[in-house]
């Protein structure tokens, strides 16, 4: 019997959208690594989604390898990253960072966020401190919209990290990796243009979102990694048939008037059905008394659940392995994703 897919979002395939893009350019022969025309309108689309026609945009492969190489190309070898001590970069990256030659520095996260005023005293602290040339600097902030566990930086937020970050010369990154259930739920209030505006750099996720595979960099300020495509090739991130992520990210993002409504991106209309089933799921753990570990408004619902009743969840479901939490129950997690099936959901709800 299939037990039903709520353990990730990145188990299924691609968008149809996406799928129909790659089969209808399939058989065209065009430049490798990127030198392509759907690279090239890929990159065009993104830049004007976000407002910044002057930037550049990077397509890599997936999420590790971009955190990796985006925080090695930025800092400076005696320079770390802050993070928040459950940030994907210093839990889930099997110490990509620090093999890399850089420390992540970690600070205490209040459901899976860090503060601006957390930041300021990490690098009031260092400079203050009269051996700071003896330590790691810290270099740059590293955040994720949505966080690890499902919520979100509001607008007010992110512009308050923002002139931290300024005040102390800190780069500010934004990983996307699920960035489309960001845009999808009505809790968020930042977009695209924000991200553009407040942050160095950022990354839109595609592997989670709806592609087969890759992640796409934007820099609105398409200057601030020199030689940045020649350290993607160093780092052995290029991909040789590059046209198959420009025509993914096209696909989301209106190259071929793909698009739920005239006007509507996409990628930017992905992930509402999505964060709508998972919030249906939410509601159902609340009715039921099953407590939420953190009050996620996106498309991940963490609950703890008792251990007894595991096993007849499971006979039907996968659902996501998260931690113990005391000795007679588990955090788990239920993830929807763009494949997710109303049916699907209904039969979740109904074991519940």
């Amino acid at each position: 019997m299939r037990r039903l897919p709520f353990s990730s979002d990145y188990m299924e395939g691609a968008h149809p959208a996406v799928l129909d893009a790659l089969v209808r350019t399939n058989m065209e022969s065009t430049d490798g690594y990127g030198a392509d025309p759907y690279t090239a309108a890929a990159e065009a689309a993104i830049l004007r989604a976000c407002g910044c026609p002057d930037g550049a945009v990077k397509f890599l492969i997936g999420g590790t390898q971009t955190n990796a190489l985006v925080i090695t190309c930025l800092l400076r070898p005696y320079q770390g990253v802050i993070a928040a001590e459950s940030g994907h970069i210093a839990v889930h990256e099997a110490g990509a960072i620090e093999a890399g030659g850089h420390k992540v520095l970690t600070l205490p996260a209040q459901d899976g966020k860090i503060t601006d005023e957390a930041i300021r005293g990490l690098a009031a602290a260092h400079y203050d401190n009269e051996v700071r040339d003896h330590m790691v600097q810290p270099g740059m902030v590293y955040l994720s919209q949505p966080t690890e566990f499902g919520t979100l930086y509001s607008r007010t937020e992110l512009a308050a990290i923002h002139e931290v970050c300024k005040q102390y010369d800190l780069l500010l990154y934004v990983d996307g990796a699920r960035l489309a259930y960001a845009l999808g739920s009505d809790a968020n209030d930042v977009s695209l243009q924000d991200l553009a505006s407040l942050t160095d750099i950022f990354y839109i996720g595609g592997t989670k979102c709806g592609l087969l595979f890759g992640e796409a960099v934007v820099l609105p300020h398409r200057d601030l990694i020199p030689g940045f495509f020649t350290l993607i090739k160093q780092h052995g991130a290029l991909l040789a048939k590059g046209r198959i992520l420009g025509v993914q990210f096209g696909a989301m993002f209106g190259v071929d008037g793909v698009a739920p409504q005239p006007g509507v991106l996409l990628y930017e209309q992905l992930g509402k059905k999505v964060v709508d089933y998972a919030q249906r799921i939410r509601a159902k753990l609340i009715e039921r008394g099953l407590p939420l570990y953190i009050d996620s408004p996106t498309n991940q619902i963490f609950c703890v659940y008792p251990d007894a009743d595991l096993p007849t969840l499971g006979e039907k479901f996968n659902y996501g392995y998260m931690e113990r939490y005391d000795t007679d129950h588990t955090v788990i997690r239920f993830c929807t994703s763009w494949a997710t099936q109303e049916e699907d959901v209904a039969a979740l709800l109904e074991i519940l």
